[in-house]
């Protein structure tokens, strides 16, 4: 499920992100996390691994992105991990055939599970900073920034 916050929405995931944000900086013991729920009073505790997808999920709607969350055992085929990743479905497939991706075979299906998606996700994101900051170094270098 990946719903769109409207603009109250992005206004409240701010102020809740902003709470959250006090609660686990100040708090390094790791412990779980206490939360109220305003309407009926009743309290709700979780994970301090949960509160930091929490602080995530908030993060995002209230920079009014939209946000899904999947399980990283989920798999995907082709078509879905090319949306994820917003490239073609013939450019995903030829990352998966030069190993850059893992993938497994279902009969001539390949699927491709969440984790790795975010691996390579994350593996290009460092690549990309990195050609960043060459170049960055290169412009000032000669004198052109």
């Amino acid at each position: 499920m990946t719903p769109e916050a409207g603009p109250n929405g992005t206004e409240q995931a701010n102020q809740a992100l902003c709470q959250l944000n006090r609660i686990l900086d100040s708090d390094s013991s790791g412990s779980d996390v206490t939360i109220r729920v305003e309407a009926d009073d009743r309290i709700v505790t979780v994970s301090r691994t949960v509160a930091e997808v929490l602080r995530q999920v908030l993060a995002n709607t209230a920079a009014g992105q939209a946000v899904s969350v999947v399980p990283m055992h989920a798999e995907f085929t082709t078509q879905q991990a090319a949306d994820i990743l917003n490239v073609s479905r013939p450019y995903l497939v030829k990352l998966l055939d030069a190993g850059e991706i893992e993938y497994r075979k279902v009969g001539s299906h390949r699927r491709i599970k969440a984790a790795s998606l975010a691996a390579y996700r994350h593996q290009s994101e460092v690549e990309s900073r990195r050609a960043a900051d060459e170049l960055t170094e290169l412009t000032e270098e000669m004198g052109l920034y």
